[in-house]
């Protein structure tokens, strides 16, 4: 599979042919294109035929509130989640219709703004369009592409496994239905993807929403306070802009699902804040992301790869590699590998300060950054370049560097690379001693050292001998574990997020005479009938060591299908039981 690198070059067309004038957004998104549909990794585009005709939810007759609107007014934080909450109980938000008119809105609110896109991540972060368009606008184009193909089917009611006469007999189902009010809070390195990407699942579900960007991308949260009301229903999701002290006063809200996009330390207090409603949470967050460079590695491609993945965005992702653990037996190759590559993405030298390499966001993430490499014992043996006026940070690799280093006490976040002597079980012992990572990326061509990776560590998600592409994978869940997060999305999972499955029962008068053992007076009779219609009471496979009773064969065929195989075998040969009985003694 090719890595990131290899796959950015063949969008220069892509970017080009996206100079076009769009249609009007209330039409269906195009399809016949796959410039629309890249993403900075591998990303299949997505067949939109999917016109859903739901008689049983009629739309109800409310116009959508799409009148252009005073700029601020997106800004009153008590109305907004008001106006949310009293349009989700109207229920206008159940129909499929609704939902598939407000996923179309989205893809053209995307593609009729992709260039002010580009020009508010140039502002925030000098972010080269080459890495804002296929992330920040056609991933989320995507999603929502697969959204209306699947809607239909996301939403449909489950019928539970016939395990009980109950289930068979008494019209069981499991309907899907939207949580209710959505909060979203988005992360300043991709501020549309992680705020438009969640909203996405949110309104395949039929949730309503509050959209809070990062304010710490100013152009990008101006730019999303714009355009959300201009093509969206205005009365279900609405856009809120709060820093520190405005977000404790919004988190005091009654939310169904609140899902954070940032760092541990800011969910582990979004988790704390929802816990008094009971409000369920989806936190996606990061943590100290390993490479681990084994002997039996390609290490010239690890080396491309790793660096890619630390150029991408000025390291600022929270699916980055944080530091590197490579066997001493290939360092040298490794280390002068990196060179070469960060040499051939920067274009030259890293003091020259490339106009396309994106910049940290502000003052004081680029002052931390400095602060823990002045603070690091490790040996700097390329980049270390800087401009705190322009927040220029080359890709700075730290060799020498050991476990209790400075580097290694928090989540880098950031162009920093640090270097770490280290065998395969010397790596996966540190891992597995500490925070789940959000990701972990293994560079060998050894089964054997890939399965004790996996065995023996615990993470959001693992690629192998490349970087980001678990994440990319769109019909597969991504999200973290323990210190990195809970909750997944991508796809179907993200609208599990928003969704309640709620089990539903419908018991005809008639079976009334087959339950009547659960009605007083109590005997035995009844109790034995009953424990047998929940299941119990019957035998086991199994002794009381846990050891299996049953033979090779009954484990394989199951009982019934070894007596069925018995019958047939009876009637073929023309036997009877006793003829069996005789040839098994």
């Amino acid at each position: 599979m090719a890595g990131a690198a290899e796959q950015l070059g063949g969008l220069s067309t892509t970017c080009a042919i996206w100079g076009r004038a769009p249609p009007d957004y209330r039409a269906e998104p195009r399809t016949n294109s796959r410039s629309n549909h890249f993403l900075l990794f591998a990303i299949m585009p997505f067949s939109t035929n999917h016109e859903i005709d739901d008689a049983s939810f009629p739309l109800p007759p409310r116009p959508l509130a799409t009148a252009p609107i005073n700029q601020h007014q997106f800004a009153t934080r008590p109305h907004a989640v008001a106006t949310v909450t009293k349009t989700f109980k109207s229920n206008v938000t159940k129909p499929l219709a609704w939902r598939i008119t407000q996923l179309r809105k989205a893809w053209w609110m995307l593609e009729d703004n992709k260039e002010r896109i580009v020009e508010a991540l140039k502002s925030d972060l000098n972010k080269h369009r080459q890495e804002a368009l296929p992330v920040d606008v056609a991933g989320v184009q995507t999603a929502i592409l697969e959204a209306l193909k699947h809607i239909k089917a996301w939403n449909a009611d489950e019928r539970p496994a016939r395990t009980n006469p109950l289930n068979l007999l008494g019209g069981a189902r499991i309907r899907r239905e939207p949580k209710g009010v959505a909060l979203i809070i988005s992360a300043w390195n991709f501020p549309f993807m992680e705020l438009f990407e969640p909203m996405v699942a949110a309104l395949a579900a039929g949730c309503t929403t509050i959209l809070k960007p990062s304010e710490l991308a100013p152009a990008s949260q101006d730019l999303i306070a714009r355009i959300v009301p201009e093509y969206l229903d205005r009365d279900a999701v609405r856009v809120v802009t709060a820093g520190p002290a405005e977000m404790n006063h919004l988190l005091g809200h009654k939310f169904d699902h609140i899902f954070f996009t940032g760092s541990t330390v800011v969910g582990k207090i979004i988790y704390a804040r929802a816990a008094p409603n009971l409000t369920t949470v989806t936190l996606e967050l990061g943590g100290r992301g390993p490479a681990i460079v084994t002997a039996n590695a390609n290490v010239d491609l690890a080396a491309k790869r790793i660096a890619n993945i630390k150029f991408l965005n000025a390291g600022q992702v929270c699916v980055g590699v944080n530091h590197v653990f490579v066997d001493p037996k290939v360092k040298a190759p490794f280390l002068k590998a990196l060179a070469k590559y960060f040499d051939q993405y920067l274009g030259g030298s890293p003091a020259a300060h490339p106009a396309h390499v994106t910049t940290i966001v502000n003052d004081r993430h680029y002052n931390r950054l400095q602060g823990l490499l002045e603070k690091s014992s490790g040996n700097i043996i390329y980049g270390g370049d800087r401009d705190p006026a322009t927040r220029y940070f080359a890709p700075t690799v730290v060799d020498n560097v050991t476990t209790d280093d400075a580097l290694l006490s928090e989540e880098l976040f950031g162009p920093i690379l640090p270097i770490l002597d280290g065998t395969l079980d010397e790596a996966i012992a540190y891992t597995a001693a500490h925070d789940h990572p959000l990701s972990l990326y293994g560079f060998t061509d050894s089964r054997a050292e890939q399965r004790a990776i996996l065995d023996r560590t615990n993470s959001g998600g693992v690629t192998f001998n490349d970087g980001l592409l678990h994440m990319a994978m769109k019909d597969a869940p991504f999200g973290g574990v323990g210190g990195s997060g809970t909750g997944a999305y991508h796809g179907i999972y993200g609208f599990r997020e928003f969704t309640h499955l709620r089990t539903i029962a419908s018991i005809p008068a008639w079976m009334d005479a087959m339950l009547s053992f659960r009605y007083p007076p109590y005997t035995n009779a009844k109790a034995l009938a009953q424990i047998k219609a929940t299941g119990g009471g019957g035998s086991v496979s199994f002794d009381r060591e846990g050891r299996s009773t049953t033979s090779v064969l009954g484990r394989i065929l199951g009982q019934w299908k070894l007596l069925v195989l018995v019958a047939v075998v009876l009637k073929w040969r023309g036997w009877t039981l006793e003829d069996l009985r005789s040839l098994v003694g």
